[in-house]
């Protein structure tokens, strides 16, 4: 099974498993069609993570091929006149999707790369039918297409965006795609294609040199792991954001939520549900950063213990909109629990309390990761019940805008505040791919896309499916809550009006909005009664493709 955010990605990796590929394969697979078929949300200029299980050997890993800056020390600098303009080139970061793509196909994939790169390159040699996503993304990013004529005269041909039904033929993209397939990974970091793709963000304002893009590492990264109501959490490690889910969903189980009954229809499981997302948000936020230069005790975040000790402040919790942080230390250094003491998940931070970063200065010219910001996740079980969660991304629209070989840069060197800039260090993101184990055997493969939505979305899909025993469409399609600055609770249409008491009983204030691509968009498998059921969420374009 394969859930994608586009059907054609979707079919690419139901294709390799067809032909023998197993859950690396496909998800290889799968990515590069994403890369063709959803260029808004992600491409060859992304960053991105994985986590991957493997059945036979029960082992379960992770890779960071994230965003990340270069050695000069201008890295650390902020150019607020070019976050003004339409492309910013100080907005890229040295893009990681390819070098983390061949990196894990060259660890464990089964078929050749040329094989399992073929459906992305007749993509965009043969074109593809442009889905509703592109054609409204393409008009909201109008500005920043307009600002290069190569990319405005294939997503805004004649001044005017794509329309749902056309077909889209990226030459260029398969050209180097093809070079991708036939010559690995140098052929994207050196040679014609690096300089290329250099002096164009360096024309731009960016410090990035070819060194950078051909010395760009992939991290090779124990999972973030808990134990959780009888099943196994494995998440992304920092400085990606599987902690916040993790620690949100033992605060539900330590804090006994699910007596309280579906947050759709009763108004306290409602409370509760924002509750835990807003405490597990104020302590995993206190910690950001590349974990190799900035403490972040997400081990302690992520444990059952040190959610037991923080359950009572989400019924604390007044009308300030404010939430004090927890002191995760203790249990960051204490031993694992259950499956996660043999499964060699996230140890304790190697760096103590005095190199935690500093407080994050307010947002000023867009020197965050913004809140337009857009992502795409795809889930992979194949036939021995290995599973690949990937979530991986382009930043805002589009990227920073920089067009080149056939693809956008990414605006991950956005995600750096002010404390956190620096040379050689890979950016924060909230992208949370994660997998759920029921003793040694996949339950659910799960992630989100959506900036500051991803691990809402994520939470409240894993406990509706797991904790509610909700049916993974339901727990998919059902509405979505997310809390926001201060006490404002955003809140999808489908909710009962006690939901909207209860959350003004609290202090809240109730905003209503409509299902869209921002809120969240969670692409899962489940394996219910030994069947995979996969489903692609009603808010994108997506499918599920098995067989």
């Amino acid at each position: 099974m394969v859930v994608a955010s586009h059907a054609d990605a979707a079919a690419a990796g139901a294709t390799i498993l067809r032909e023998g590929g197993n859950a690396v394969d496909a998800a290889v697979a799968t990515a590069f069609a994403l890369a063709v078929v959803d260029p808004s949300q992600t491409g060859l200029g992304a960053g991105g993570g994985m986590v991957v299980w493997h059945r036979a050997t029960r082992r379960a890993d992770a890779l960071d091929f994230y965003a990340r800056t270069g050695a000069d020390a201008d890295w650390a600098r902020v150019d607020t006149a070019s976050m003004r303009r339409p492309i910013n080139g100080r907005a890229a970061g040295i893009p990681g999707a390819v070098a983390g793509l061949l990196e894990a196909h060259g660890k464990w994939g089964r078929l050749p790369r040329a094989q399992v790169m073929a459906p992305a390159i007749a993509l965009a040699r043969d074109g593809f039918i442009v889905s509703p996503l592109l054609a409204r993304t393409a008009e909201s990013a109008r500005a920043k297409l307009t600002a290069d004529s190569a990319a405005a005269s294939l997503f805004l041909p004649g001044g005017q965006a794509l329309r749902p039904g056309e077909r889209l033929v990226q030459s260029q993209l398969a050209q180097t795609l093809e070079a991708i397939a036939r010559d690995g990974r140098a052929a994207f970091y050196d040679g014609v294609l690096a300089e290329r793709a250099v002096a164009k963000m360096r024309s731009l304002g960016s410090p990035v040199t070819v060194e950078d893009f051909r010395g760009y590492p992939v991290a090779m990264k124990r999972p973030l792991c808990t134990p959780w109501m009888g099943y196994t959490l494995l998440a992304a490690a920092p400085p990606l954001g599987g902690a916040t889910t993790l620690e949100a969903l033992n605060l539900l189980a330590a804090s006994h939520a699910a007596q309280l009954g579906s947050p759709t229809t009763q108004g306290a499981a409602a409370v509760q549900l924002v509750g835990a997302m807003r405490v597990a948000g104020s302590d995993v936020g206190q910690y950001r950063g590349d974990p190799t230069v900035y403490a972040v005790p997400a081990r302690g975040l992520t444990s059952p213990a040190f959610a037991t000790k923080r359950a009572s402040a989400i019924g604390a919790l007044d009308s300030s909109g404010t939430v004090t942080a927890g002191d995760p230390w203790a249990d960051d250094a204490a031993a694992p629990e259950g499956a996660c003491a043999t499964l060699d998940g996230w140890g304790a931070s190697a760096l103590g309390r005095d190199r935690v970063a500093a407080p994050r200065q307010p947002r000023s010219g867009g020197d965050d990761e913004a809140a337009a910001s857009n992502t795409t996740h795809f889930s992979v079980v194949d036939g021995d019940r290995n599973a690949v969660s990937m979530t991986f991304t382009v930043g805002v629209l589009f990227g920073s805008g920089i067009y080149v070989n056939g693809y956008f840069l990414n605006s991950g060197g956005s995600n750096f505040d002010n404390s956190t800039r620096g040379p050689n260090r890979y950016a924060s993101s909230t992208i949370s791919p994660a997998i759920i184990l029921r003793g040694h055997d996949v339950r659910m493969v799960v992630g989100a896309a959506g900036s500051q939505y991803i691990p809402t979305s994520t939470t409240q899909v894993a406990y509706r499916h797991l904790a509610l025993g909700e049916d993974p469409w339901t727990a998919i399609a059902s509405p979505r809550l997310q809390p926001a600055q201060g006490r404002t609770v955003e809140v999808e249409a489908g909710f009962a009006p006690s939901v909207y008491e209860a959350l003004r009983a609290k202090g809240y204030y109730p905003l209503s909005r409509v299902g869209d691509i921002m809120f969240g968009g969670v692409h899962a498998v489940a394996v219910v009664k030994g069947k995979l059921v996969g489903v692609a969420d009603p808010r994108r374009d997506g499918a599920a493709v098995g067989y």
